[in-house]
Parts: C-alpha cells; structure tokens; sequence
C-alpha cells in the first residue's frame, strides 16, 4: 500500500515533465499528452480506484496531498487529475460488470453533470444525445460520465414526486465529439470543451438511477467510499491550494532580489511587502488546515462506519469554500506586492491570479454554497442538493 511519502516521490520524479509541457498545455488549451501519459503510468488516476480493480484506494487526505502537490507544478495538471479521480468516486452507483468496464485498471474517467443529456430507451440501452459544458480532461478520457433525463416517445419521464427521471450515465469517449470552446481567461490547460453526442447507443447496464447511494459494487465496500460523493466535491480545492502555495513561494525568490523602478529600497525591506507577505502565507494556510481537518473527521466517521451527518457535510463544504476563497485572497495579495512582475509573462504571477479566480466560480465549491451551509446552521432546508449524498 502506498503512502503519502511514496505518493509525494512519484510527483517529484514526474515533475521535469510537467514543467516541461505546462506552457504547451496553456498555449494549446489541453493538457498536453505526455503529462496525462505520465501520470496513468506513475498510477495517479488510480488513487480512489478500488484495489480489486488495480487501484490504490488512499484515504482521502493523501489523495488531496497529492493533487496540491501536483497543482503547484501547473495547475493543469493538478485540475486535470483531480477531475479523474474524483469522477471513480462515482463508480459506486454502477453495477458490477459496468463497474470494471468504465473504471478498469487504465481508465481516466472524466465528465460534467450539466446539463443533462437525453437518453432514449432502446432494445438493451439507450440512445443518448447532448451537449455538456466544461468537461475538464476530455482529450485523455477513456469514459465521460453524466446524468441523463429519460425521454418516451419525445415525452420526459417523470417520478413519482414529480420530478424528472435521473440517470448516472457513461459514454465511451471514442463515441463523442470534443467541441473547441475553451477560451477562458484562466485554467486554459485544462482543457475543459464542451463534449457533444449524437444518438450514442450505451447498454442499459452503463447507466444507474441517480439518487442516495444505498447498495455500492462488490469492489466499493471500503471506508472510502462510504463518504460517497464528498471526496469527488473536495477534489476541486488542492489545486487552489497548489496555487497560491506557488504564487507565495515565487514570491519570496522575486522579493528577495527584486528593487522596483524608480526606487532605491528593496522589495524585501519593505514593511507592507513584508506584512502581506505574512497575511498570504496566514490566509492559505488557516483554510489549508481547516479543510484537512475537516475530512480528517469525516475519515474518521467513514472508518468507524457510522454515517456522515448534514452537520459534518456542512463543515464540509464550509472548509471547501473557505479554503479555496482565502487561497485567492492569499494570491489577491500576493499580486498587490509583487509589482509589474505581476503583469509580465515571463513570470507566472498573472497565470496564478488568473487560475485561482477561475476556480472561485466552480459551481460546487463558490462563494454561493455559504448560503446553503448557513441554512443547515439555522435548522432549515438546504437547497444544495448534494446534501442528499
């Protein structure tokens, strides 16, 4: 079983190579092959796949260790990761053998959950059609996954409580269309087009009714996956986190050497540079430690198999928010001392500022999912309907 130590060597050993395609993958709006290549083949696309399937299966804190670390190489990389491991953590709701078809050994996994596609019932599956939007990762994907509203007879289905018929769904990548869209002002490495599919047929068993998840696959009988969707939502702050540590950390090398124009003190010996400096470093590592600590206790109800309380999923999504909204303070501050260098392309301080407010506007983890947070504090119903899971 791999550690974290173990895990955190592999990601150095890697690392001349995620350097070396960082500006390729930012330049050609993908992450470019050679880094994907070498993360399936150091094995981490596997960190939440089961180990009856060849995975690792780590607990959650390490998982996000490495990603972080991952992310202050090149966000790119660390986002395109993040999007494959935690779409396995969705495995789960399928049943066996679709299971091992879609998250075998050397599957990457990827996907976007709006909007939904339409599915048309068939003799033996369905026939799916529908355009998504940010599918971070497609050009590497062996598999999109995504919900999907049933359609009889050009009529959507509906439940008994009224609400549209939900469908967890996977494609085949090699049945869909990449649709170059991605033009964004940040993250543009990762790749994330809009993916189109045109009368795809899937068998019926590469679909599962989406809801609560009550009876997982023989390979998901493990404490990480009684934490069902949470580690997949949570996938999406260690690349926040990787940010700001690398736009602090290149902050200190520029500081230490930097004179600005037209002056004659130092950077260094600048008292507000000195003190934003520290309030950077405090920012990220306060909502670093309060999101750790937050899944540390998670972990803990996983392993003890006792069920996750709507109180523990709000602290959850509390740290979540939290940590990514201070690492772009941090990098907000950090931006403010540096100067023009913050502006000049040979440095990646505009690439962080870029990244990190891109990320802020992520639906499952924006400043908006406070709201539903602090109606669980008051006692009422959450409208984020991910609190089911």
């Amino acid at each position: 079983m791999p550690t974290v130590d173990s895990l955190l060597k592999t990601v150095r050993e890697i690392e001349p190579i995620i350097r070396q395609y960082a500006p390729a993958a930012e330049r050609e709006r993908k992450l470019a092959m050679p880094v994907a290549k070498a993360m399936q083949e150091a094995g981490l696309y596997r960190l939440w796949r089961p180990k009856a399937f060849g995975g690792l299966e780590v607990e959650p804190i390490s998982a996000f260790r490495v990603i972080e670390e991952v992310s202050r190489i090149d966000s790119a990389a660390g986002w395109n990761l993040q999007i494959a491991v935690a779409h396995d953590m969705f495995a789960p709701w399928f049943g066996d053998q679709a299971a091992q078809e879609i998250f075998g050994f050397e599957a990457i996994p990827v996907g976007s959950f709006n909007p939904a596609r339409k599915a048309v019932p068939v003799a033996g599956g369905y026939r799916i059609s529908g355009r998504t939007t940010f599918v971070s990762g497609a050009h590497h994907a062996t598999a999109f996954l995504g919900f999907a509203n049933i359609y009889d007879d050009g009529e959507l289905r509906v439940a008994a409580d009224g609400n549209p018929e939900m469908l967890l769904i996977a494609v085949p990548a090699s049945e869909a269309e990449i649709v170059d869209n991605w033009n964004t002002m940040g993250m543009r490495g990762s790749g994330s087009h809009d993916v189109e599919m045109r009368d795809v047929f899937i068998p019926e068993h590469w679909t599962a009714p989406w809801g609560p998840l009550e009876k997982p696959g023989s390979a998901y009988q493990g404490s990480l996956y009684r934490l069902t969707v949470w580690p997949a939502i949570a996938a999406l702050v260690p690349p926040a986190l990787g940010i700001a540590r690398a736009a602090i950390d290149e902050a200190v090398e520029l500081i230490t050497r930097k004179t600005p124009a037209y002056g004659t003190k130092t950077l260094k010996n600048q008292a507000v540079v000195q003190s934003q400096l520290a309030r950077a470093e405090a920012k990220l590592g306060a909502g670093r430690l309060y999101f750790y600590q937050a899944f540390e206790e998670a972990w803990k109800e996983a392993v003890a198999a006792r069920s996750v309380t709507i109180e523990l999923k709000a602290k959850m999504q509390l740290a979540m928010t939290h940590a990514v909204l201070e690492s772009a303070a941090a990098v907000d501050l950090i931006h403010e001392i540096v100067g023009a260098s913050g502006i000049r392309e040979e440095y990646e301080f505009s690439k962080h500022f870029r990244d990190i407010h891109v990320i802020t506007q992520h639906g499952f983890i924006n400043a908006g999912k406070l709201e539903a947070v602090g109606q669980i504090m008051l006692g009422l119903e959450p409208e984020w309907p991910f609190f089911q899971f």
